[in-house]
C-alpha cells in the first residue's frame, strides 16, 4: 500500500504538471473503486475550471479548484502518473486531461482507492476524525505518551491507527520502532515517555528520509513522474526476516500483529 511518503512524492511529482490549468476532459472507465465514483458531479465540477492547490492529509490528496475539493487514495496499489498518451495501460481507470495535452491518469488494480467530491473537507467522512500530521507542529513524543496511557493494543497498531496519528503505516512504523529501540509487540500503554520521545523523532527522520529518497520500490509504487522511489535500499527490518541485523548480527524475526506481518530484532529492541 502507498504510504505517506508515496503519496507525497506523488504530490510533488505531478503538482507542477496540473496546478493552473484548464481541465478539458474527465474520462471515467471505471467508477468502481471502494466507492463509486460520482462521476457527473466530478465532471460537472472539474470539466473547463482549473486545479488550483493540491496538498495532502494523511494518505488522502485534495485537489482544490474553486473552493471545492476532489478526494484521492490511492488503495492498496494505484498510482497516479502524468503523461501525454491515449495509449492505456490495464487498469487505467481515470483521466484528468488538460488543454496544453497533459493528463493525469489513475491506474487501480485492485480498485480499492478512492475520487470523491466534498465542498467541506474537514467534515468529510474519510477526514474528520484523522490525527495530526506526523511532520507537524502539533506530532511529538507528549501526544504519543498521553494518549497511550491505559492503552493495551500493541504499540505498532498504536502508532498505525490514523485517530493518532496519520500516515505511518507498516514500513515505516516497523523502521521507526526499530530505530528507537522498542520491540512492536509492548504494550502502548507501557512504554515510557522518555521512548515515545525518541519514537516520535524516529517517525519524523524516516518519514523525512523516504520522501527525499522518493518512497519505497516496494510492489507496485511508483512517483508521479513514473520514477521508482528507493528508499528500500534503507530498510533496516521490514522485509529482511532471517537476515542478520545490522546492528548486532541477530537474525531478524517477523510475527503478525493482526493482520500485519511485523519485522524486528529481539535484542536491539526491547519489550516493555
Amino acid at each position: 500500500m502507498p504510504e505517506l511518503p508515496e503519496v507525497e512524492t506523488t504530490l510533488r511529482g505531478i503538482e507542477s504538471h496540473i496546478i493552473n490549468k484548464t481541465i478539458t476532459s474527465v474520462v471515467v472507465r471505471n467508477p468502481s473503486l471502494r466507492w463509486p465514483v460520482p462521476v457527473k458531479k466530478i465532471k460537472k465540477e472539474l470539466e473547463n475550471k482549473k486545479i488550483d492547490r493540491i496538498y495532502r492529509r494523511g494518505k488522502y490528496l485534495l485537489l482544490e479548484s474553486h473552493g471545492q475539493y476532489l478526494i484521492i487514495h490511492l488503495g492498496m496499489s494505484g498510482s497516479l502518473r502524468i503523461t501525454d498518451t491515449d495509449e492505456l495501460k490495464k487498469h487505467d481507470h481515470i483521466d484528468i486531461s488538460f488543454k496544453d495535452g497533459t493528463i493525469l491518469r489513475y491506474c487501480d488494480p485492485r480498485r480499492f482507492g478512492c475520487f470523491l467530491w466534498t465542498d467541506n473537507p474537514e467534515e468529510h467522512f474519510l477526514l474528520k476524525n484523522l490525527g495530526p500530521e506526523p511532520l507537524g507542529n502539533s506530532f511529538n513524543g507528549d501526544h504519543l505518551f498521553k494518549l497511550s496511557r491505559k492503552r493495551k493494543v500493541p504499540v505498532k497498531n498504536f502508532i498505525m491507527d490514523s485517530k493518532i496519528v496519520v500516515g505511518v503505516g507498516n514500513i515505516y512504523a516497523s523502521e521507526a520502532l526499530y530505530a528507537s529501540g522498542i520491540n512492536p509487540y509492548s504494550q502502548s500503554g507501557k512504554v515510557t515517555k522518555k521512548k515515545y520521545e525518541e519514537l516520535a523523532i524516529e517517525i519524523i527522520k524516516v518519514l523525512r528520509q523516504s520522501i527525499e529518497l522518493g518512497g519505497t520500490t516496494l510492489r507496485d509504487f511508483v512517483s508521479g513522474d513514473s520514477s521508482p522511489g528507493y528508499f528500500k535500499q534503507s530498510l533496516m527490518v521490514y522485509g529482511r526476516e532471517g537476515e542478520e541485523c545490522f546492528k548486532c548480527g541477530t537474525l531478524i524475526k517477523s510475527r503478525r500483529i493482526g493482520q500485519r506481518a511485523s519485522a524486528y530484532c529481539p535484542k536491539c529492541q526491547t519489550r516493555f
